[in-house]
């Protein structure tokens, strides 16, 4: 392996760990904005999308790179997987931005009475990114199954969620709107969580070269892994 391959490995490394720690900001500053009803920290999320697409180009580019050169089939399994890592972090990025587009509408009506715990549905899918991300950084395969294992829990939260707002506008008409717009924040964070449990099935791949992905499909009798399901990407 040439001392040029080495280096820009790492650099590709380097990209995602930028994009990990924009992704995780973007996520608690979307759901601090919304919280605290703050319009400005709601537009600054969303300004700075802009740095997680461009960051997800520079990845596809040296990875593109890379595998025209990999000498071994560990080099071209990571270049190949920080491709979808970074598209997922993109796509996290995506998520934040809708949060904080959701929020600017919601800040320009009256706060709902009884607001549904999206603080907990935020804490919950954060951790579940930065565990993911700290699983890649350490290659920790049991962080990155608890990450994994944690998902059921995000989406149980969602369907509460869900079905609080609906009784609210059930009870009342004229919150309609407002109870769709945090539905979407809710359903926003769930698919952030699903974004994370990717990263997580991705780094086991990485390190143990075996794809859990779908896996309770293909083993369903297997302990723990029938937990494990499909998530959008």
């Amino acid at each position: 392996m040439t001392h040029l391959f080495e280096h820009e490995l790492e650099g590709l490394r380097e990209i995602l760990l930028t994009m990990g720690s924009q992704a995780e900001s973007a996520v608690s500053r979307a759901v601090k904005a919304f919280l605290t009803r703050d319009d400005e920290l709601a537009r600054q999320v969303e300004a700075d999308d802009s740095l997680l697409d461009q960051l997800e180009i520079e990845v596809d580019d040296l990875s593109i790179s890379l595998l025209a050169q990999a000498p071994l089939a560990t080099h071209l399994r990571l270049t190949t997987i920080a491709m979808k890592v970074s598209q997922n972090l993109e796509r996290v990025g995506d998520e934040a931005t809708k949060i904080a587009r959701r929020t600017l509408d919601l800040n320009s009506e009256p706060p709902l009475k009884a607001l549904p715990d999206i603080a907990a549905m935020g804490a919950l899918a954060t951790s579940m990114l930065k565990g993911a991300l700290d699983a890649f950084v350490t290659g920790d395969i049991g962080l990155a199954r608890a990450t994994i294992q944690r998902d059921t829990t995000m989406d149980s939260a969602n369907r509460q969620i869900h079905r609080d707002l609906v009784q609210c506008m059930l009870a009342d008409s004229g919150t309609i709107t407002r109870c769709l717009n945090v539905m979407v924040i809710a359903k926003s964070l769930e698919r952030i969580a699903d974004h994370a449990t990717n990263v997580a099935e991705e780094i086991i791949f990485l390190t143990e070269g075996r794809d859990v992905r779908h896996a309770h499909m293909k083993d369903p009798a297997s302990p723990g892994i029938n937990q494990m399901h499909s998530h959008e990407t």
